[in-house]
Parts: structure tokens; C-alpha cells; sequence
């Protein structure tokens, strides 16, 4: 972890940008409160992102569990505002411009004397046909390491069970290291995982990659390809297989890296290993360790 990392305090960052889903009213609502009233007692400036989420009735849910909202917009200490001003202000979504934002905003927030930021963002828009919505995931799995590591913020990114399909709810809500909320049945597991390692930049793959679920190893490639970390691990330990178009999306997306370093592989299949021993062009990127 370097200097920037080590700045932001001893709560790490896997704990400062959680996932929550919920499955009715009362239980946003709980989720809410509780957050926005930690921030204030805090000093923290707190924002919420709203979309399907009235901005009103975000203030009226605060002001009935006795938060004085008015009392925090009025010293700027809170704010409430949408998705279409922050995650969609551009002509398409793009994590790079969200990355920079986040830098601004805590910025901002701690020259004006707050104590750091936190803000909650509505999700739920990753399941419309927004212009580069299927960045989405690429999004949850690199801020981990380029904001949360670096800033004194804390997120909770919110899902809507009743607004996202169930596949692409467990992919998106599993992309953070902490996941709260009410996310189903144990038993229920998505093809593929991933979700950005807690103690380094890098990302953990789990489950099956291959066509089916195509568009997850895209993103996580993506996600590896732009992380500006000299050093990236990519920990295979979990993943039950891997065909060949995944490990060259991943392949790929390891010699495009902004850095000369390889990334490192960890638990690496013998199918992967195999591939490379035909395929030695593909393993220019890649460091097999473990």
C-alpha cells in the first residue's frame, strides 16, 4: 500500500465502500438514517445520489427518524441531490470521470473543514440502457483502489432488489469487498465473480468465465487494463474454468496496462497454464506465482 494509502486512516478501505440491497421501503429507509446520522455526528459532509429516489423524500425519511436535514443542507454539510448531476452528467457514463469526481468532491469537502466525505449512491440506473451503463462494473471493482485507498471517504453504493435483475444485482452488489443488506439466499450463486482484493490492486475471479458470462470477464479486464497500480494480482484460486477467450480478454488486457510490470497470477488452473505453453504471446502480460 503506498503513502496516499496509508494517509486515510486505519479504517480500511474495503469497509469505507460497501454494497447494500434492500427489499423494501423501511429497510432503505433504516440504511439511510443510519448513515447520514454517523456522517453528521462525524463532521463528514454527507451527500446522497439519488435516481428512482424522490430528492424530497429523502429529506422527509430523515427529518421523521429526528435528523435536522434543513439544518445540515443550510451549513453544507449535507446535500441531496441525482444520479443524472453526478454518475450521468456526461454524454456517457465513464469511470474515468467519475474517479476524477470523487477526487474533487472530498477535495472540496475537507478544504470547506469537514472532516472527510460520505455519500450514498442509488444504482439502480445500471439497469436501463444508459450510454456506457455496461462500464458499470469496471466502475465498482476500480474505485476500490483509485479512490477509497487514496481518500477519506466513506460509500454505500445502493441496490434495489426490486429494481435490478438478479443476475446482474449479485455480480454488481458482489464487487465490493463489504456487502450489508438483504442479498437472498446463501445458496444462490452467480456464475462468476469478481470483486477487487482487499489487501492490494488487483482483483479475485471466481466461479466459471466463459461465454455466458463474457460481458464479466470483459469488465474485469477492463478494470485491469486501466489501473494506474505499478503492481496488479490477479488471483485465480477460486475460478472452477476458464476458456480461452476469457484468459485472452485478461491476457490482453495485462500487455495494455499503463505499467511495464506483469501482473501477477495466483492460483493459476492447469487449463490456463496449458494455454499459455501453446499460446506463449499471450503470457507476455502475465506472472505465474503460487
Amino acid at each position: 500500500m503506498d503513502d496516499a494509502s496509508a494517509s486515510v486512516g486505519a479504517e480500511a478501505a474495503g469497509d469505507r465502500h460497501s454494497s447494500v440491497v434492500f427489499s423494501t421501503d423501511a429497510e432503505w429507509a433504516d440504511h439511510v438514517v443510519a448513515f447520514v446520522r454517523t456522517g453528521l455526528r462525524r463532521g463528514e459532509q454527507v451527500q446522497y445520489f439519488a435516481d428512482t429516489t424522490d430528492p424530497g423524500l429523502v429529506m422527509r425519511t430523515l427529518a421523521d427518524r429526528g435528523v435536522d436535514a434543513d439544518s445540515a443542507v443550510r451549513r453544507g454539510q449535507l446535500a441531496v441531490t441525482t444520479a443524472a448531476e453526478t454518475y450521468l452528467a456526461g454524454a456517457a457514463f465513464d469511470p474515468d470521470a467519475m474517479v476524477g469526481l470523487w477526487h474533487e468532491a472530498v477535495a472540496a469537502a475537507t478544504a470547506r473543514g469537514h472532516a472527510g466525505m460520505r455519500a450514498i449512491g442509488e444504482m439502480s440506473w445500471g439497469a436501463r440502457d444508459v450510454v456506457g451503463g455496461e462500464r458499470m462494473l469496471e466502475y465498482e471493482l476500480r474505485i476500490h483502489h483509485e479512490v477509497f485507498d487514496r481518500l477519506p471517504l466513506t460509500a454505500w453504493c445502493f441496490y434495489d432488489r426490486r429494481l435490478l435483475p438478479h443476475d446482474l444485482l449479485d455480480v454488481l452488489a458482489g464487487a465490493h469487498v463489504t456487502q450489508l443488506g438483504t442479498h437472498g439466499s446463501p445458496d444462490r450463486k452467480p456464475g462468476m465473480a469478481v470483486v477487487p482484493l482487499a489487501d492490494r490492486p488487483g482483483l479475485r475471479l471466481a466461479g466459471s468465465a466463459g461465454y455466458e458470462n463474457r460481458h464479466v470477464t470483459a469488465s474485469a479486464a477492463a478494470a485491469l487494463a486501466r489501473t494506474p497500480a505499478q503492481r496488479v494480482t490477479l488471483d485465480l484460486t477460486d475460478l472452477d474454468h476458464l476458456d480461452a477467450a476469457a484468459l485472452t480478454d485478461l491476457a490482453h488486457a495485462a500487455i495494455r496496462r499503463p505499467t511495464d510490470a506483469p501482473v501477477q497470477v495466483l492460483g493459476a488452473p492447469l487449463a490456463l497454464t496449458r494455454i499459455l505453453e501453446l499460446f506463449p504471446e499471450l503470457g507476455r502480460g502475465l506472472e505465474m506465482a503460487g
